[in-house]
């Protein structure tokens, strides 16, 4: 039979691992009596954990929501789970770390082996462009869970300064930027807003009657480009399954034929999105605008007649320039 302090924690671990336990699965997951089961409940409750009773035939115990949070017993799959979730949890960096921090001071060595592991050998491709703070991502969620109307200031791509009213329906994650989609009640049409760009005007509006879901092509595909400050409409020449992998997911890739594809590609500044573009690893046409045309003029200016040669280019080398170097690019 377990003592009693590591009995009050198995205990405790079973209650949080599931909503309802009866007194006889306590008592048999405990081997002891469901008399010992009733003294350690008044126990937690005297701890300040809120056991709560259900009186009845299919009665048992479950636990509820106190007013400070209890400690978390996790497995070892568990505590693997979120050691790593937290190590790429860059949305809420500062928070993630702090727990990061509790987390690994506690891990047995076994467990803390498995975790560096996994972070020596996983590749992250970067945070967040722009981490939201905790406080309005949790703001904005609990005002799609409880339906209520969100205020918000908003900085627009262009640099605008907006006060905007919503109907709050889902914040989305794309992997490197969170968004909301709302329905905006003075527009009169669903809208996507980048979360980092936002800042919620408290206290939160009336309560609203759910819309229904918003048409497919608002979320994911587009939403990254469709915020972006520079955007291009770009024709590639290759098939669509062979371009998407190199682009995220939440961006618009249309099939043209067989062999050739449109890209609704975005970027911060018109030289990441002349990057960008160049990254698709493919023939390319594109017209405008005259910045991302400017951009690639003077990324092919840069790349003319140049050559590594251990790590020196020919320009170094007095201009001895290679003759088959790749001169001017799409």
């Amino acid at each position: 039979m377990l003592e009693t302090s590591a009995r009050l924690l198995r205990l405790l671990s079973l209650l949080q691992a599931r909503a309802d336990w009866s007194g006889a699965e306590l008592a048999e997951r405990l081997r002891v009596s469901p008399r010992t089961v009733r003294y350690d409940i008044g126990k937690l409750r005297t701890l300040g954990y809120p056991v709560h009773a259900v009186p009845g035939v299919a009665g048992g115990y479950r636990l509820g929501a106190g007013a400070k949070l209890p400690p978390l017993l996790l497995d070892d799959e568990e505590a693997v789970a979120v050691a790593v979730a937290l190590r790429t949890a860059g949305a809420f960096e500062e928070s993630a770390l702090r727990a990061l921090v509790k987390l690994e001071q506690v891990l047995p060595a076994r467990l803390r082996h498995r975790v560096g592991a996994l972070h020596r050998h996983t590749v992250s491709l970067g945070p967040p462009d722009t981490p939201v703070p905790t406080d309005t991502l949790t703001a904005v969620a609990a005002a799609c869970r409880d339906r209520h109307r969100l205020r918000f200031d908003y900085r627009t791509h262009t640099g605008d300064d907006q006060v905007r009213d919503v109907e709050p329906y889902k914040l989305v994650h794309t992997g490197r930027r969170w968004y909301l989609i709302a329905w905006d009640v003075d527009r009169a049409d669903w809208r996507t807003f980048r979360a980092d760009r936002l800042s919620v005007r408290t206290p939160h509006g009336p309560r609203f009657t759910p819309r229904p879901a918003p048409p497919a092509d608002v979320v994911p595909q587009g939403v990254d480009t469709a915020l972006m400050r520079h955007r291009a409409t770009v024709t590639v020449h290759a098939p669509a399954d062979a371009v998407r992998p190199h682009v995220p997911p939440s961006v618009l890739v249309e099939p043209r034929g067989e062999h050739a594809c449109v890209v609704h590609a975005g970027g911060d500044t018109p030289m990441r999105l002349a990057l960008h573009i160049l990254m698709l690893d493919a023939d390319f046409d594109v017209d405008g605008p005259p910045e991302l045309l400017a951009a690639l003029r003077t990324l092919s200016e840069r790349t003319r007649g140049y050559r590594v040669s251990r790590g020196v280019t020919a320009s170094q080398q007095g201009g001895n320039h290679d003759q088959n170097a790749p001169q001017d690019g799409h």
